[in-house]
C-alpha cells in the first residue's frame, strides 16, 4: 500500500503542529476544492464524460437536494474505484452495549429523575478491543429512524482498526478524546485529533480510527436528522464564541490498495459488515462542503459579564444542532474553560438552577471541584431537565462572604467555579478540560449505563444538607421591617 500526500487547490491553511503530521484547510461550512495531484479536478463542472486518469465520479449528499442553498451540504469526489465496488452486507451479531432507541417502548431504556455519574470506564486490557469494537452507549433521545434524537456514548480501546472501516448510516459524530491521540483517516484526508480537541464525522463519511500513542479512551456525541453548526451571534457582532477560521478541514490523499477491506456500517442502530478488495480511502480529488472537521477548543472566544450578573450558560456553546422545534436545540456542546471572572458584587459560582434541559457533562483532564462523586477524567455525569442542581453550602457560604476582586477561574480544569493551576498540553494551550451535552430533549438511559459498567453511583445529595433556612434567623428584623412598611407580622392574623 501507498499513500500519496495531499495538496489544497489553495494556499494550505494549517501547517502542520506538535504531535499533528498533517495539514489543514481552515473554515467552517466552506466549500473547499482538493487534490491530491494537481489538476485532478474538472474544470467548471461536476461529472464530466470522463474523469482524469480514469477515476470515478461520485456524489454524496448529506441533506436533501431541495434543502435551501445556505443549509445544502454535498461533497463530488474523483475516486479509484467506487464505493459501489464491494461483495454485499452481512449482518453482524448484536452488540448489547450499543443502543440506538432511546423511546419508552424500548425495555432495555431506563428513566431517572436525580443527578447520576460513572466513574471511567476502564481501558481493555487482554481482548484485542478497536474503536468500533469499544463503543459503548449510555443515554439518549428519540431513534435515528424517525431522524430525530441523540445518543451518548463512551468509547475505549486498546488497538488501531487496521484494514477495518466505519460508516454511520445514523447521525453525526462528534468524537473527543480524553485519553491518547487518534489519527482518523477518513476518505476525504487525515485528521490527528488530540484530548483538548473534537472531531466531527458526518454522517455517511467513512472512516478509521488509529491509536498513536496506544490505549484510548473518550466520549461521543451523535446526532440524527441534523448536522451541526455555530450558534447564532446575534448582538454579540461577527466574532466570538467558536470562530469560523479555526476549524479544519483535511486535505486530499488517497492510498493505492487493491487487498480486502472490512468496512462496519451502522444502520437503525444495527451493525453489518460490508468485504471489498480494495481501500475506501482512494479519493484523489474532491470538492464540497460534506467534510470531517476538527477544533481545538482553547481557540474559544469567550464573552461574559463584565459588571454584575452571568450570562445564560449558551454563552459557552461550541456546536449547536436544530431539532424540528423552532428555537429548541437538539443538541448543544459547550465546554468551561480558563477565563477572567470580574463580576462585582454577584454571586459568582452557577446560581441553584432548574433547567427544562437535560445536561450530561465529562471531564478530559484535571481535578473537577466542588463537587461530592468524585468526578474524573473519562467519568460522565448526568442531570435529567428540571432536576435541581448547584453548589454545596460550602461553596455557597464562600461565594457570599469572599472579598471580590478579578480572578481566573477553570484554568486547567474546567469545574464549575473553583480556580485551578494551568494544565499543560500539545502546544502548550490552555486547553478546556470539562464539557457538556445539553439537550431539550428527555434523555433515557441504556442497560449499559444503569446496570452494567460497574461504574455507576449516585449524586450524593448530603453535599446540600447544610443548606438550611436561613431566613428564620431574622424573624426579628423582618416583622421590624415590615412594621416599618405599615405591614402585618410574620404569624399574625390580618
Amino acid at each position: 500500500m501507498s499513500t500519496f500526500g495531499a495538496s489544497a487547490r489553495s494556499v494550505y491553511g494549517i501547517k502542520p503542529q506538535q504531535g499533528d503530521p498533517y495539514r489543514y484547510q481552515v473554515g467552517f461550512g466552506n466549500r473547499f476544492a482538493s487534490e491530491a495531484i494537481p489538476g485532478t479536478l474538472p474544470s467548471a463542472q461536476n461529472n464530466p464524460q470522463k474523469a482524469k486518469y480514469d477515476l470515478y465520479t461520485e456524489s454524496i449528499n448529506g441533506t436533501p437536494f431541495p434543502t435551501p442553498r445556505k443549509d445544502n451540504q454535498s461533497c463530488w469526489v474523483y475516486r479509484i474505484r467506487p464505493s459501489v465496488a464491494h461483495q454485499g452486507f452481512t449482518p453482524l451479531p448484536e452488540n448489547p452495549d450499543l443502543e440506538s432507541c432511546f423511546l419508552p417502548l424500548n425495555p432495555k431504556i431506563h428513566s431517572s429523575p436525580t443527578q447520576l455519574a460513572w466513574y471511567p470506564l476502564d481501558i481493555p486490557s487482554g481482548d484485542r478491543v478497536d474503536f468500533i469494537s469499544g463503543l459503548k452507549t449510555l443515554a439518549g433521545n428519540g431513534d435515528p429512524t424517525l431522524r430525530e434524537g441523540l445518543a451518548t456514548h463512551i468509547y475505549a480501546a486498546n488497538v488501531s482498526m487496521g484494514k477495518r472501516a466505519f460508516c454511520n448510516g445514523d447521525g453525526d459524530f462528534l468524537i473527543l478524546p480524553q485519553q491518547g491521540r487518534l489519527d482518523i483517516q477518513t476518505e476525504f484526508g487525515k485528521l490527528m485529533v488530540r484530548p483538548g480537541e473534537l472531531v466531527v464525522v458526518q454522517r455517511g463519511i467513512k472512516f478509521k480510527v488509529g491509536l498513536p500513542d496506544g490505549p484510548s479512551r473518550g466520549y461521543i456525541l451523535e446526532i440524527f436528522g441534523s448536522h451541526f453548526e455555530l450558534p447564532e451571534l446575534g448582538p454579540l457582532g461577527t466574532h466570538g464564541l467558536a470562530n469560523v477560521r479555526d476549524f479544519e478541514s483535511p486535505v486530499a490523499s488517497f492510498d493505492i490498495d487493491q487487498s480486502p477491506w472490512e468496512i462496519i456500517y451502522k444502520v437503525s442502530g444495527k451493525l453489518h459488515a460490508c468485504h471489498q478488495e480494495h481501500t475506501p480511502f482512494d479519493i484523489v480529488a474532491w470538492w464540497g462542503n460534506y467534510v470531517p472537521y476538527k477544533y481545538a477548543m482553547e481557540k474559544f472566544a469567550h464573552v461574559g459579564s463584565i459588571n454584575k450578573d452571568h450570562m445564560d450558560p449558551s454563552v459557552f456553546c461550541v456546536l449547536t444542532a436544530k431539532s424540528k422545534t423552532p428555537g429548541a436545540p437538539l443538541a448543544d456542546f459547550l465546554i468551561f474553560s480558563g477565563r477572567w471572572d470580574v463580576a462585582d458584587g454577584t454571586f459568582r459560582p452557577p446560581y441553584y438552577h432548574r433547567n427544562c434541559a437535560t445536561e450530561m457533562m465529562g471531564l478530559i483532564y484535571g481535578d473537577y471541584g466542588g463537587r461530592s462523586d468524585e468526578f474524573a477524567p473519562g467519568g460522565f455525569s448526568y442531570e435529567n431537565g428540571f432536576c435541581p442542581h448547584g453548589v454545596s453550602y460550602d461553596e455557597f457560604k464562600k461565594a457570599t462572604e469572599a472579598e471580590l476582586g478579578p480572578m481566573r477561574v477553570h484554568d486547567g480544569t474546567l469545574g464549575e467555579c473553583t480556580p485551578l493551576a494551568v494544565c499543560t498540553v500539545w502546544a502548550d494551550s490552555r486547553a478546556p478540560s470539562a464539557f457538556m451535552f445539553e439537550t431539550s430533549m428527555q434523555v433515557t438511559l441504556t442497560d449499559f449505563a444503569m446496570k452494567r459498567t460497574g461504574k455507576l453511583h449516585e449524586h450524593e445529595p448530603k453535599m446540600w444538607d447544610n443548606l438550611k433556612g436561613q431566613f428564620v434567623n431574622h424573624i426579628d428584623q423582618i416583622n421590624a421591617d415590615l412594621k416599618a412598611a405599615g405591614l402585618p407580622a410574620l404569624g399574625a392574623e390580618e
